[in-house]
């Protein structure tokens, strides 16, 4: 190989490669940047640290993301908000009964967001919110107000077919929401705040509170003979 062929194929070789990198920059800058706001608190994280974190300068993070807040927007979205429509089609292929439905919703939000790193946001916000007034309304409309939709779309897929009886659904949902809000807080939470027997049974958690919502809690009243 003469000369000039060997250096203008390192000279593509390192154009791929910083090429690659560049690609690769954004997917690393929201994975330090998730670490970091679980870690610290949106308020507590300093651009300067998600791109040390990154291996990249500050200036490299500002020119994909213009600020602190839209870099949590694009967490929030990377790792929860943006599953939306895959849950929905989930929703919309989904068999079984409005029941098992319901058991599948929570045990498989647990795997997917609950057990991730993802689950330290729902901590962050309930923290924090009050004081990023954007970033609350933000996640209100991103991922609380699309989540409380799902959840009622099963329960009225349960009430429609007569497997549930009718609920006002404006408050049934925090049957659900309730339960799984304690677990994240369990996880995030230390020492005595935290219940030491979650989340390592978090399955067990969940199956129970599923059959608790199902089922209620009072003894089925014994058939009278009218109804034998």
């Amino acid at each position: 190989m003469s000369i000039s062929k060997f250096i203008s194929a390192q000279t593509a070789t390192l154009s791929a490669k910083r090429e690659r990198r560049k690609e690769a920059r954004p997917g690393e800058l929201l994975d330090a940047a998730l670490d970091l706001f679980v870690e610290k608190g949106f308020a507590g994280t300093r651009a300067e640290e998600v791109a040390a974190r990154a291996g990249v300068s500050k200036g490299t993070l500002f020119l994909y993301f213009q600020s602190k807040e839209e870099l949590f927007k694009a967490v929030v979205r990377e790792n929860i908000s943006g599953r939306f429509k895959e849950w929905n089609d989930e929703f919309e292929a989904f068999e079984g009964t409005a029941a098992e439905m319901l058991a599948y919703c929570m045990n498989v939000w647990w795997e997917r967001v609950g057990a991730t790193r993802a689950s330290g946001i729902t901590k962050l916000m309930m923290s924090e919110a009050g004081n990023f007034p954007e970033i609350a309304a933000f996640y209100q409309q991103e991922v609380i107000q699309p989540g409380q939709a799902l959840i009622r779309r099963i329960m009225q897929r349960g009430i429609d077919r007569g497997e549930f009886r009718p609920l006002d659904l404006d408050y049934a949902i925090y049957s659900v929401i309730a339960p799984m809000i304690f677990l994240i807080l369990s996880k995030h939470s230390t020492g005595t705040c935290g219940d030491p027997s979650l989340p390592g049974n978090a399955e067990k958690y969940v199956t129970t509170q599923v059959d608790t919502i199902l089922r209620g809690i009072c003894v089925a009243p014994s058939p009278t003979k009218a109804q034998k």
